[in-house]
């Protein structure tokens, strides 16, 4: 752990307040506000769907901007989002609070980006520990997030306009210590010539495609169940298994616990073993645009499961949500499987 990467764990933790806080309350604000109940859970959409739009954009920023100062343009959207949702809270506003959670899923793609961003400021050898204490941060965000959305509720007249204002302040600090961080001088940024492969290559790389995967699967697994090397991912899918096997053994409230506590645990492993995975699929200069491909994924499939997990839970539920979660599990299983068989494979034939 070095001075760089303990504030960027921070500022992951402080982007984790900004997302549970924002989820947590956009839901609530949005069945307050929505001309019709269907419609309550559409400001949550937004932000990831904001997310999924803003992915393309980000990457150009990146490149041209750099890592800190894209981060810190990243931290005036959340700012400027959250003072933009306060308003339609106060004033009633739900095409307003629409437009601001679509907004702030800028903010939502450039976050992002900050596990990657951890392996810049880390000896090659330390990468997956890197990624690991900084998505660790993401805990300060579980622990705070529901409690400012709680404190702040009421603190002013018109409910959640001040738990928005609190965001905002979030996104001020998060500003300061942004500006602390020491990141790598990247000369390539500052050239518009060649950026490496064309992205259809990249994307045709079977490591690429199992990193995305798996990344995109730990999320929409967990968004769908609450709403790094491949043997690391295998054993986030495992303990992913086990927790749909709790949940489905019973619904008290110690098996809920125990179902929540392993779903966390086998997301981090799934998702820093995709992020580590992914690291050599593409080339420095490649990477804000491959970075953008699957974090686009990742939102596309939060995205989908946020909708079906309200779908499926209201229809079918709580044991079909979970089975519902097994293909995906699997699928990611049998990738994992066929990626270690080709290593396999290639090693012997060297060595022969």
């Amino acid at each position: 752990m070095n001075r760089n990467l303990l504030l960027l764990a921070i500022c992951q933790g402080l982007f984790l307040v900004n997302n549970v806080t924002f989820i947590a309350i956009n839901g609530l604000v949005g069945l307050e506000l929505a001309p019709y109940p269907w419609m309550a859970t559409l400001p949550i959409m937004g932000y990831v769907v904001g997310g999924a739009l803003a992915a393309p954009l980000v990457s150009q920023t990146q490149t041209r901007y750099g890592r800190r100062n894209s981060f810190q343009i990243g931290l005036i959207v959340a700012l400027g989002s959250a003072l933009l949702a306060a308003l339609a809270a106060q004033y009633r506003l739900f095409g307003l609070l629409m437009l601001a959670t679509v907004v702030a899923g800028y903010y939502n793609a450039n976050g992002q980006l900050y596990r990657f961003a951890a392996t810049e400021l880390a000896r090659p050898d330390w990468h997956e520990k890197a990624v690991s204490l900084v998505l660790a941060g993401g805990l300060l965000g579980g622990v705070v997030g529901p409690n400012l959305a709680s404190w702040t509720r009421l603190v002013l007249p018109v409910p959640f306009v001040g738990a928005y204002l609190a965001l905002a302040v979030v996104a001020l600090l998060a500003m300061g210590l942004m500006a602390l961080i020491d990141f790598p001088h990247e000369p390539h940024r500052q050239r518009h010539t060649s950026t490496g492969r064309p992205m259809r290559q990249i994307l045709r790389q079977p490591v690429f495609f199992i990193a995305t995967l798996g990344a995109a699967i730990g999320y929409g697994v967990m968004n769908l169940l609450m709403a790094a090397t491949p043997l690391v991912m295998g054993l986030g899918v495992l303990l992913m298994a086990l927790c749909v096997a709790i949940a489905l053994s019973g619904s008290e409230m110690g098996h809920f616990m125990a179902a929540l506590a392993l779903l966390g645990v086998g997301w981090n492993f799934l998702f820093t073993g995709s992020t580590t995975l992914a690291l050599g699929a593409y080339r420095p200069e490649e990477k804000d645009r491959a970075q953008a491909a699957i974090n686009f994924w990742v939102f596309i499939t939060m995205a989908l499961t946020s909708f079906t997990s309200g779908a499926v839970a209201t229809t079918g539920g709580w044991a079909w949500l979970n089975i519902g979660a097994l293909p995906a599990l699997a699928l990611v299983a049998m990738a994992l499987l066929w990626l270690w068989r080709r290593d396999q494979l290639y090693r012997d034939t060297v060595a022969d």
